[in-house]
């Protein structure tokens, strides 16, 4: 009776063994992801800039808040730093950040107590703005909002320029050289602000599921269901579609259409 106790127990760690090696299956979401060679000729394409002239820090598949992304760093060969966010769905720019590693600094003995919102030195309000607009390619007409402030970063003077572009959702935060103009830094970030401004309105629940449908061959309106939720501020939709012993569940953006997040599995798991 022992031996054959001990003849079961190595059998059946033999089996675990082998099922330890065998490749994991990759789930429907994960087989829809873009591979990171796409997720980097995207941000390349986003930023202007040729594959030969990047060089590549940073390059990884991460997922926040139920989303999956590629975070992509590079330097180009005039030395501007670039930091993008890829949708591992669909190759959608989510976030961007860019500084300029060489920017001149402003010359000393600039006082902390300006107010009139003019550097001691260099170039005003009007022209930090134009230079801020200029580089993200927006009329000033087409801003819903637009603020421009004096400010100063380690001691260095800078115009902080922020404005928001209702039609894209787009919101963008620049910091600008008050001695030069240089652009120091910049962010644009397409999902992170609720709008909120008069004449923007959400898709409908239509629209919605047809975002939803398109992603699913086959799957009709009896298949799918659709919830409207707040998150963090942002309107999304989120839902579910069973279609053919699997089931997807997802969040839809609702300004945007957007999808924030998707997930697949077997119905049988």
């Amino acid at each position: 009776m022992k031996r054959k106790l001990l003849t079961m127990t190595a059998g059946l760690l033999l089996t675990a063994a082998l099922a330890g090696c065998a490749p994991t299956a990759q789930t429907g979401a994960q087989a829809s992801y873009i591979d990171s060679e796409q997720a980097k000729a995207a941000a390349l394409k986003a930023a202007n800039v040729d594959a030969a002239n990047a060089t590549f820090s940073k390059v990884e598949l991460e997922r926040d808040d139920g989303m999956t992304y590629y975070e992509i760093e590079f330097t180009d060969t005039e030395g501007r730093r670039s930091s993008y966010e890829i949708d591992a769905m669909t190759g959608a720019v989510i976030e961007y950040k860019q500084s300029q590693g060489n920017a001149a600094a402003p010359a000393g003995g600039a006082q902390q107590g300006t107010q009139s919102g003019t550097a001691a030195a260099g170039i005003g309000e009007d022209e930090a703005k134009r230079i801020a607009l200029e580089d993200a390619g927006v009329q000033e007409a087409d801003t819903a909002y637009m603020n421009v402030r004096l400010d100063y970063d380690d001691g260095v003077q800078v115009y902080d320029v922020e404005f928001y572009v209702a039609g894209t959702y787009t919101e963008y935060d620049y910091e600008i050289s008050a001695a030069d103009g240089a652009i120091l830094s910049m962010d644009f970030d397409a999902e992170g602000y609720t709008p909120q401004q008069s004449g923007s309105t959400a898709k409908t629940e239509a629209e919605i599921r047809s975002i939803a449908l398109a992603k699913v061959p086959g799957a009709t309106e009896k298949d799918i269901r659709l919830s409207l939720d707040r998150d963090d501020g942002r309107l999304s939709y989120e839902g579910k579609i069973i279609y053919q012993g699997m089931e997807y569940e997802f969040e839809i953006d609702a300004y945007s259409g957007a999808i924030r997040e998707w997930e697949a599995e077997s119905v049988f798991d």
